[in-house]
């Protein structure tokens, strides 16, 4: 697009981990039989009146304080008007006027830069119902509605315009997701609905600062989607204005499987939701403690952990990365390197033998077999040479097999490296005997077969000599005759 440059914006709905909804004590949990979490204030019967739920406030400005928001110490609820099966009060209960946070930032790293991207508010709101489109016998003719998730707290993040690629966008939301999960505020699983994402983008010509007409694209399920989505209604923008066309404001959805996005309904705007003053609920009140208190709760961000890892315990940039990607991996990461006492040599493991057990299983670090204590224990073993690398490797795969820990295998079993001249010189020499022509052939100058006869060694001892011994003992026995 040489003669226009994309403008974007992203507006994030993420669901508070909170056990009771925002305005009720009706569980906001996930999963359960449609229909048994509600009472007559998520449904909206006349004469209930709602209370806020102070955790989910907790858990916003907290947020608002890791986005680096000013947080305010008053703010105001308002009822959202709009009609749609889903909506069991016919409105919803946000915040729009008065929002709880604004004005804050999170960084990207976007190629070789850091940009920050602004953070125009942060606000608390309720959830609606959900739709149920399939999984009945009349699916095709009928719709079914599960007011479960109706009332459950929502914080809705709104970005400044200050995105520009597609790409960023889709860094943004990582960075954004990252954040929120290591809050522990929300869980992040987009299938469940949790994180959902609608963006924003216009065109304008290169140069300009006056915006063009939006179009937002709603309800999108998957970062990549967001992505592709943005890809695709960039590219229809340009095409039309360089056809001379009009770009219309307009909310369209994505189709993944066309790969593109189909007008859903014109744009409203805010006046068409009415919205006024909530007359159930008096304005949300912060003290300057409390406020304290929300700033103080943020813990060590993914930024942070990298930047830390890569400084204090020297692992590259992409080893930083991976490790910090996921909360429960950074954790998991840290109390191995705690337990054995190496942040190197627990980052290369978990990297490698870890992680390959995690992709092929599909669970998380958090429900692994082997947890980090037992992970530190084994490494520190294969530190002091108790264990042989081949060893740990096999003590592993058993401790996933059978929970047990490594002490189990080496002090039962008898699992442990041979280091002993003595234990290791009479199978050495039966080694280099017992191939003669080999050894012939390695004194003649074929160096290379060296590594067979560490490999029969390896192999006469099940895996557990010492490699450092026995190469030294090879020489002595293959150089000596």
């Amino acid at each position: 697009m040489p003669d226009y440059e994309s403008v974007i914006g992203l507006e994030v709905h993420a669901q508070l981990l909170t056990k009771s909804k925002m305005f009720c004590s009706c569980a906001a949990s996930y999963g359960d039989l449609p229909g048994t979490n509600v009472c007559p204030v998520c449904l909206g019967h006349p004469g209930s009146l709602p209370v806020v739920n102070g955790s989910a406030v907790d858990m916003a400005g907290c947020l608002a304080a890791a986005l680096n928001c000013r947080i305010h110490s008053k703010s105001l609820f308002a009822r959202k008007n709009y009609f749609y099966p889903d909506l069991p009060k016919g409105y919803q209960v946000s915040q729009y006027e008065s929002p709880l946070a604004e004005g804050g930032w999170l960084t990207i790293e976007s190629g070789n830069a850091n940009k920050r991207v602004g953070i125009t508010r942060v606000h608390l709101e309720e959830d609606a119902g959900k739709s149920l489109h399939e999984g009945f016998r009349d699916s095709s003719d009928h719709t079914y509605i599960d007011f479960n998730r109706a009332g459950v707290p929502l914080i809705e993040i709104v970005s400044e315009p200050d995105l520009r690629l597609p790409e960023e966008a889709y860094l943004y939301l990582v960075r954004l997701k990252q954040i929120l999960t290591y809050l522990g505020i929300c869980s992040g699983k987009m299938e469940e609905g949790s994180l959902r994402c609608d963006v924003n983008v216009s065109l304008r010509p290169r140069g300009s600062v006056e915006m063009g007409e939006k179009v937002e694209i709603k309800n999108l399920n998957s970062f990549r989607n967001a992505e592709a989505a943005l890809q695709f209604e960039i590219a229809r923008q340009s095409s039309l204005l360089e056809s001379g066309g009009e770009i219309k404001p307009e909310t369209r959805l994505y189709d993944a499987e066309g790969r593109r996005t189909i007008l859903m309904r014109t744009k409203e705007e805010a006046d068409d939701y009415r919205y006024f003053p909530e007359p159930d609920l008096p304005p949300l009140v912060l003290s300057d403690e409390q406020i304290q208190t929300m700033c103080a709760s943020v813990p060590e961000l993914p930024h942070e952990k990298k930047s830390r890892y890569v400084e204090e315990w020297k692992l590259t940039e992409k080893e930083a990365d991976i490790l910090t990607d996921d909360h429960r991996l950074a954790v998991y990461f840290e109390q191995t390197a705690a337990a054995c006492g190496d942040p190197r040599t627990a980052c290369h493991w978990i990297l490698t033998e870890v992680l390959s057990v995690l992709k092929e299983s599909a669970s998380g670090s958090e429900n692994f077999a082997v947890g980090p204590s037992a992970l530190g224990d084994l490494l520190r073993r294969l530190q002091e040479g108790t264990v042989s690398g081949k060893l740990a490797k096999d003590i592993f795969s058993r401790m996933i097999e059978t929970g047990r820990d490594a002490g189990y295998f080496v002090e039962t079993m008898g699992m442990v490296q041979i280091s002993s001249e003595e234990e290791l010189r009479p199978i050495v020499e039966k080694v280099v005997t017992g191939h003669p022509k080999e050894a012939e052939a390695f004194r003649n100058g074929k160096s290379k077969l060296f590594g067979y006869f560490v490999g029969c060694v390896m192999k006469e001892t099940g895996g557990k000599a010492n490699p450092k011994v026995a190469t030294r003992l090879l020489h002595q026995e293959l150089k000596g005759k």
